[in-house]
Order: C-alpha cells, then structure tokens, then sequence
C-alpha cells in the first residue's frame, strides 16, 4: 500500500514513527550505556570529537528497524561535554534516550553488564535483550584501550570485543597500520546491524574500514 501523504505530513508522521520505535526500545529493544564517567581528562578539542559522535551514534539508532535503548552515563549537566553536545546537536535536549550522573555500575546488575573493550579477549557472539552493553565515551586512542578494560575488571564485569579477529585478515596496506580501536559510533554502526541482521560479516564490513587495514577474509583474492 502506498501511501499519498503530503511531504510536510510526511515528515512528522516519520517522526511520531520513530519516536515509537525508539520508545518501544525503552522497554524490550537492547540496551546500551555510553560510560562518561572519563571525560575529566580530555582537552576541548576531545570533547567536541565525542559529542559528534554521540550525535552520529544517536542519528544511527533513530534510522534502525529494531533502534536500541541508550543511556548516557557519568553524565552531568554541568560538564564541557554536555555544553559541547548541546552546541553540535541540534535539539540534543530532546533526544529520546536517558541522562544520568549516575555510573553505569551502580545502574544495572553487575551481572547484566559487558564492557566492550578491543582487549577484551572473550568475542561478543550475540546482542542479548537481558544484557547491557557499555561503550568506553574516550576519544584518546592511546589510553581508550587499557582504560576501559581496567575499568570493566575493577567492577569485575564482564568484557568482550567485536570479532574482528574471527571474520576478518589484515590486509596488506601500504603504511602496515592495522587497528582494531574504532569510534564509539563506529562500533555502534556495527553492533547495530549485527542484531538487525545476525550477521557478523556484513555488520563488520558496515563499520570496519579498509583504512583500519582489515578486511572481510573471503574478500582477500
């Protein structure tokens, strides 16, 4: 059935659309913490990469058929960061997602809880609705990976890292850099289409760029 809506129609009814979709994610889609509780040791400029990507992440969820739940955690409103967010994201004081001073650790059950963290060296097999996911809010990539994964072990909680390892080669590139450290929108975007999918290739190849000097291993001729 196609519907003839006129276009300003169109819009709003695409907007209540999500809007219920997002909601509906509040109660029974998955759920996922951005941890902001590390921000005090970054400059300005970190500050302004993150809150792109916070926007960037949010903007992803809102296009998704199955859109996941998200809480920013750590957060306060008196922070750099939450100006910086509030400066680059237009209407970021009505995102639909929840705001919370409080640590993703006192929150939730430790037991529901997964750290994502490149060190970690369990892969994440699946997206389960009983689990909350944690993504590390660091834009400095030389200690996001310790950091995160300290962090996780403190609270004794449990961690695992994207399967790039599984699924993909290192390719041969010109610099030999290889990477497995990606923006908190870049494992978003994948975590996001391997639970629309349940597909871990194709959600990888989604997020992964070759420039990270890794690709999809049956894609190496």
């Amino acid at each position: 059935v196609v519907l003839s809506i006129c276009p300003q129609h169109s819009k709003r009814f695409l907007r209540s659309l999500t809007k219920e979709r997002l909601l509906e994610a509040k109660h029974s889609g998955p759920r996922l913490c951005i941890d902001l509780s590390m921000t005090h040791h970054m400059s300005k400029k970190e500050l302004s990469r993150l809150a792109g990507q916070i926007r960037r992440l949010y903007g992803s969820n809102k296009k998704a058929d199955r859109p996941f739940w998200i809480y920013l955690t750590g957060f306060t409103t008196d922070s750099h960061l939450y100006e910086e967010c509030l400066r680059m994201n237009d209407g970021f004081s009505s995102y639909l997602l929840d705001i919370t001073e409080e640590d993703c650790f006192s929150l939730f059950p430790l037991e529901t809880l997964v750290y994502l963290t490149p060190d970690s060296e369990h892969a994440l097999e699946d997206v389960d609705l009983n689990k909350v996911y944690i993504l590390g809010g660091l834009v400095d990539e030389s200690i996001q990976k310790k950091v995160t994964f300290q962090k996780a072990q403190e609270h004794s909680v449990k961690t695992a890292r994207l399967p790039i390892q599984e699924y993909m080669v290192r390719c041969q590139n010109r610099k030999n850099y290889h990477s497995e450290i990606l923006t908190i929108n870049q494992v978003f975007d994948i975590l996001s289409a391997y639970f629309e999918t349940q597909n871990w290739p194709e959600a990888l190849k989604k997020g992964v760029s070759s420039r990270k000097g890794y690709v999809l291993q049956n894609s190496v001729e």
